[in-house]
Order: C-alpha cells, then sequence, then structure tokens
C-alpha cells in the first residue's frame, strides 16, 4: 500500500509540474520571436519620376483589294515608301521593326448571308525615336503610306530605367528600415541585421492615344508627354535584440 501511495504522490507531482511550466506566446505579424531572438518585417516603398526619353510610335500599313495577293502588293509598296521616308528624315533601319502582319478576306453580311467583299492587309510597325521626335515621325510615317496610327507611348530606356530603379530600391530599403526602427523602439529593442529581403515593381510609361493635332490643313502633330515613375517595393524581414 505504502509503494502504491508512493507512486501515486510521483505521478501527482509530475502532473502539477507540466501545468506549471511557462505560457506560449502568439507573435503579429509584424514581429515573432523564436530560438534565435526577434525578427521584424516591414515593407517600404520608393519612386522615382523622371522625363521619358524614349517614344515608341505604333502605326500600321493597310490596303484593301480583290484579292490576297494584290492587297499583300500594295502595302509592301507603301511599307518601302514609308521605310524610305523615315530613313531620310534620320530615323535609322534598326528603330523600325515589324510588330504584326496579317491578311484576311472581308465580309458584308445581308439578310444573314455572308458575302466576300475583298481582302484587307495589314502591316503593323514599331518606331523607336527621340520624344521631341514623336510628332515628326507621326508625320513622316502617315504621309507616306501608314494608314493608322495606333499608338504613342513615352517610356525608358532600359539603362535609364535601370539607373531610376536602383535609385528607387535605395528609397525603398531607407523607408523600410525607418518602420523598423521605430518598430524596435517602441518595444525596447534594437535592429542588429537583415534575415531577408525581397523586391517588386516596375515603371509606368506615359501613353498617347490621340494624334487629332495633325489636322488635314496640314498643321504639324505634336505631343506633351508627362513624367515617367519607377515605384519599387521591398519586403525586409529584419532581426533585432
Amino acid at each position: 500500500m505504502r509503494r502504491q501511495a508512493l507512486l501515486a504522490s510521483i505521478a501527482l507531482l509530475v502532473l502539477l509540474a507540466g501545468c506549471l511550466g511557462p505560457l506560449q506566446t502568439t507573435s503579429s505579424p509584424a514581429a515573432a520571436t523564436d530560438a534565435e531572438g526577434t525578427t521584424l518585417s516591414t515593407t517600404g516603398t520608393g519612386s522615382v519620376d523622371a522625363e521619358a526619353d524614349l517614344a515608341i510610335v505604333s502605326v500600321a500599313v493597310v490596303a484593301t483589294a480583290d484579292s490576297a495577293d494584290a492587297a499583300r502588293g500594295q502595302v509592301a509598296t507603301d511599307v518601302e515608301r514609308m521605310r524610305t521616308a523615315l530613313r531620310e528624315a534620320g530615323v535609322p533601319d534598326d528603330a523600325v521593326t515589324t510588330a504584326s502582319f496579317a491578311v484576311f478576306p472581308e465580309y458584308d453580311y445581308t439578310d444573314g448571308e455572308r458575302t466576300e467583299r475583298g481582302f484587307r492587309a495589314v502591316h503593323a510597325f514599331r518606331i523607336e525615336t527621340e520624344p521631341a521626335r514623336a510628332g515628326e515621325v507621326v508625320d513622316v510615317a502617315v504621309g507616306n503610306g501608314a494608314s493608322e496610327v495606333q499608338g504613342v507611348s513615352f517610356t525608358l530606356t532600359d539603362e535609364t530605367r535601370a539607373a531610376l530603379r536602383a535609385q528607387a530600391i535605395e528609397r525603398a530599403v531607407t523607408a523600410a528600415r525607418t518602420d523598423a526602427d521605430a518598430m524596435a523602439e517602441t518595444v525596447g529593442l534594437s535592429v542588429t541585421g537583415v534575415e531577408t529581403m525581397s523586391t517588386a515593381g516596375g515603371f509606368t510609361p506615359v501613353e498617347r492615344f490621340d494624334v487629332a493635332e495633325s489636322a488635314a490643313d496640314g498643321a504639324r502633330t505634336s505631343f506633351e508627354p508627362g513624367p515617367v515613375r519607377v515605384s519599387v517595393t521591398v519586403q525586409v524581414t529584419y532581426r533585432a535584440a
């Protein structure tokens, strides 16, 4: 009996020891504590505005004819005329590239019946130039074979975009660190290092689709592009102690 009473007492003491152990705590999304210390997660955004240094003019040469070959041939003739004019205006050949090409039939629909009425050929181009010359390029292209102006956008060259992105990242990281320091100070800690870091973001081109300025009376097309913004968001997890 004494032996059984002794064993029961030991079991009770073990059970009480488990109940009196340390309580577990839950961490917030912004701060967590583990065996290696506390981590703080922050997000920072940085942006830089700059004037566009690249214009992209999208035009198309369009022709209709009774046969597919005739439509294609007319487009080819007009394309050669347009490219020659652009070349003479100082636009290099490698700045003029094909965006798309298609030849397809056109139909009339009357009383529920479909009647073929010819073929349409479309050769679309992407023309890169300086922003200040965008209006001139539109006028040269339209005056020498281009039938449609599908859009004009003002953006950044790869080199400029990379430089501005680096500045935006620097601003975003600074913003993230400022928040992390404030969070750490609030709970009596100091940031000691970086656990993880990631980034995302891009740039916003300025687009203009209205080319009504190129009036039939011979007025020149002109544009007033706005700034291009490069924005970056960084997510950083810091160590704190």
